[in-house]
């Protein structure tokens, strides 16, 4: 299995809190339900942040 940086740590347990209060949005702006949906995001933006993060499953 792949290592993930401690900053894409702390990223997905930041989306993953939002999910929870209900605060994180979609692309297109639609409530994020799923569990996978709130990693998945956290793991862009810690990929967008410059965090040591696996490529994308195609």
């Amino acid at each position: 299995m792949a290592k993930y940086s401690e900053k894409a740590s702390e990223k997905v347990e930041k989306t993953m809190h939002e999910m929870k209060e209900g605060k994180l949005k979609s692309g297109n702006g639609k409530k994020v339900t799923t569990r996978k949906q709130a990693v998945a995001i956290g793991l862009s933006e810690a990929r967008k942040a410059g965090a040591k993060v696996p490529k994308k499953k195609s």
